[in-house]
């Protein structure tokens, strides 16, 4: 059964997107049967792995109950790698779905049609906190929160921590936090690397090994619609995506943090 992952921080332009195409990239390149759902209705996923969307087939028609999950999969050029695509018809199901019962439900019994089919399952979300999100949290089994090195990032540590809190505890679900994700880091820069000491200092989660640098690579490979693999496997930016996927792999062994500390009150990291 799979292991489905959502990769959401309500802010914009963290790496979501970007981190949802390649880490799917590499964890399927590395033999998992993986699934790319795009739950964003800018479709930003869908056209970064070289799909334009077919009305009446994505999934905003499969969370309404209109076609089977199953019939709107789509191949990728990655062997292993499949994509639910979105269209900006998704947008429509704020509305539909905002008085129909446990409406933050329908993305969960969507996974549950295709969950026996895969290894790893990925939603990438939009930069909204909205029903949509919601469902996305709801029906992960874990987040993989990005954090660009930013001093905003930090400002808004607070109503992310709160987001997920609401999550957990309000609604009921043991959403756990595979770790988050440190993007657009310079490592040649002192600010890039000050922000990223806070964001270690006031994450009270676990905090992955790898982190994503500034990379030309990462940022010209939506434009010729393909994941960095595809497109320049050699840059930095490819590299450190593969690391990742190294990483989340190993966390099937590790135990993944539901809380903020450790038994001895420490704040953790992974693969410590």
């Amino acid at each position: 059964m799979a292991r489905v992952m959502t990769i959401y921080n309500a802010k914009g332009g963290v790496g979501k997107t970007t981190t949802a195409i390649n880490l799917a990239a590499y964890l399927a390149l590395f033999g998992e049967r993986t699934l790319l759902i795009d739950f964003d209705p800018q479709f930003n996923a869908s056209a970064g792995t070289g799909f334009t969307p077919v009305p009446g087939a994505t999934v905003y028609e499969a969370l309404i109950g209109s076609v089977d999950p199953k019939d709107i999969i789509q191949q990728t050029p990655l062997h292993n790698l499949h994509l639910m695509p979105a269209s900006a018809d998704l947008s429509g199901s704020l509305i539909e779905l905002v008085n129909v019962p446990e409406r933050e439900l329908y993305m969960r019994r969507l996974i549950e049609k295709v969950k026996d089919d895969y290894d790893y399952i990925l939603i990438d979300m939009g930069p909204s906190l909205n029903l949509l999100s919601v469902n996305g949290l709801m029906a992960a089994d874990e987040i993989i929160v990005p954090l660009q090195c930013e001093q905003f990032s930090i400002e808004g540590l607070a109503q992310l921590l709160e987001t997920i809190g609401l999550v957990q505890n309000n609604l009921g679900h043991g959403l756990k936090i595979a770790g988050a994700l440190l993007t657009m880091y310079d490592d040649a820069d002192s600010f890039s690397r000050e922000i990223a000491g806070e964001i270690r200092r006031r994450f009270p989660y676990a905090i992955f090994r790898t982190s994503i640098p500034k990379s030309p690579s990462l940022a010209e490979a939506p434009r010729f619609r393909r994941p960095v693999v595809l497109y320049d496997p050699k840059s930095p930016g490819a590299q450190s995506y593969e690391a990742l996927a190294r990483e989340v792999r190993e966390q099937n062994q590790q135990i993944i943090h539901t809380g903020p500390f450790d038994a001895e009150g420490n704040e953790p990291t992974i693969g410590n």
